[in-house]
């Protein structure tokens, strides 16, 4: 099939080419978008941190939540996660990055007040508290579906702006920025919580008003932002090799997004980024139910560890991001991914102990915050990388659907084997997820990606870091090593 269908006739395009040019973005404006980026990431934290982790599983323990409804916490997020193939076919079709956007997420962060005046009824009228984890798991996955519909057209927006050659130092130092609001965030949002007139349930719900004003500041720092029309060809596509009219056909025809799969090495990361998914929720979610309900920790402790996890994720991150840029995201995702592969077996160890409450536990948090940072940092920069410059909103959410997926039925069988005597509960998950996540990154060796440094150029560069140059390799010399 052409590029230009019957019912789009040249004429048409090329009339929208001379009179709908994409804007010129200039240095200025740009470098006041990610700026407002950034801060939006900041108030986004606050947001994320107070509505999600360890605040949220604490509160639902105390209204006397199961484990199975504990992993819902995690399993709502990825399932919701299906519609974004649905979130992205609509985005393609609007006009407007920035308003896509602001109707997907104000509405999904204000859903939030609905905990809040459970939390109420509740006080006033000593109702049975359990009712509450009903209506906030319902929030829960209300609130994510209108994230999910609005998330891949938030990275198309940020890909469309960020040039590729700083993606990893910016979103190194956006994502640093974020992990320091976390870093602070969360132990005065325990500390209130504990400290607050009542119980910590209302506590929890004063707290929870303050995130929702945050999610709303972030939301208008976008106003700042310069935006980006879907229906017009970013810059890059337009090049003496390839005309104005050419470009805009492209993307005023978006192609089914199930051809997508057709890309064999999207689909090989695909089958990556899955199984990951897959071994990485085994156990994830159940980190904090294993420090505060078997180790009976008090929540003050584990908002320490996650402090700790969230300050070396803040220094790391300037690190991988400036490596990211200079390597490429796969070598980095391979050799970091080894290790994050075996870190559950060092929980093996732990126990509600001195040695490990001021020791072994901060340990651990420290060394899993360095390393989730290049991991959760590489594999959105990866997928910027792999998608097209035009209609790259398919891909995102193809990959968030996947990982959506196997996420959630890794939440479920990591829940279900948590209850298995036979494996020793939550510990014998430890191992199965250790195993899973070396696995899993067997794909990963397949997948080529543009400007990363082949394998055994970067292990090289380990033994002798004079060896690698400043730009990396072209996606000719990018071999599956």
């Amino acid at each position: 099939m052409s590029a230009l269908s019957n019912t789009q006739p040249l004429a048409a395009v090329t009339e929208l080419t001379t009179t709908h040019q994409p804007p010129i973005i200039s240095k200025p404006v740009l470098r006041t978008s990610l700026k407002a980026s950034t801060i939006d990431g900041v108030f986004a934290a606050i947001f994320s941190s107070v509505t999600s982790g360890v605040l949220l599983t604490n509160f639902l323990l105390q209204l006397g939540a199961n484990p199975l409804e504990v992993g819902m916490l995690s399993s709502i997020p990825m399932l919701t996660s299906l519609l974004q193939p649905l979130g992205a076919y609509l985005a393609e079709r609007s006009s407007s990055r920035h308003f896509f956007c602001w109707w997907t997420f104000i509405p999904a962060r204000l859903l939030w007040l609905i905990p809040i005046a459970g939390i109420c009824w509740i006080v006033w009228f000593n109702t049975n508290s359990h009712q509450l984890v009903s209506l906030t798991l319902v929030t829960i996955f209300a609130s994510n579906i209108l994230a999910g519909l609005g998330t891949s057209s938030w990275l198309s927006w940020m890909a469309a702006l960020v040039p590729h050659r700083l993606r990893g130092r910016y979103f190194g130092f956006r994502n640093s920025a974020a992990s320091l609001t976390t870093l602070i965030a969360v132990p005065l949002a325990g500390f209130a919580i504990s400290i607050l007139p009542g119980s910590t349930i209302q506590g929890y719900g004063i707290v929870l008003g303050l995130g929702i004003i945050a999610g709303i500041l972030s939301l208008a720092c976008q106003n700042f932002m310069v935006d980006v029309n879907p229906q017009l060809p970013p810059p890059s596509l337009l090049s003496p090799s390839k005309s104005n009219a050419l470009a805009v056909a492209e993307v005023i025809q978006p192609p089914p997004i199930f051809s997508l799969f057709r890309d064999l090495n999207f689909v090989k990361f695909l089958l990556y980024f899955g199984l990951w998914a897959f071994a990485v929720n085994l156990i994830v979610p159940f980190y904090n139910l294993y420090l505060l309900d078997n180790l009976k920790l008090d929540l003050n402790w584990v908002s320490l560890y996650t402090s700790l996890h969230a300050g070396t994720n803040l220094v790391m991150l300037l690190i991988w991001g400036k490596l990211a840029d200079r390597l490429g995201n796969r070598p980095l995702l391979l050799i970091v991914g080894i290790l994050v592969g075996v870190l559950p077996l060092f929980w093996l160890g732990t126990g509600n102990n001195l040695l490990s409450l001021w020791l072994w536990l901060p340990l651990i948090h420290l060394v899993k915050g360095s390393l989730w940072a290049a991991i959760d940092l590489c594999s959105n920069n990866i997928q910027m990388e792999l998608a097209p410059k035009s209609h790259p909103s398919s891909y995102f959410a193809i990959a968030a659907a996947t990982a959506g997926v196997f996420g959630a039925l890794g939440t479920t069988v990591g829940s279900q084997l948590a209850t298995l005597d036979a494996i020793g509960g939550l510990p014998g998950v430890f191992i199965i997820s250790a195993i899973v996540r070396l696995l899993a990154l067997f794909p990963l060796i397949f997948v080529r990606e543009p400007r990363s440094q082949p394998l055994t150029q970067v292990l090289r560069h380990l033994r002798k870091p004079q060896l690698v140059t400043q730009e990396p390799a072209t996606s000719a010399t990018n071999s599956a090593q």
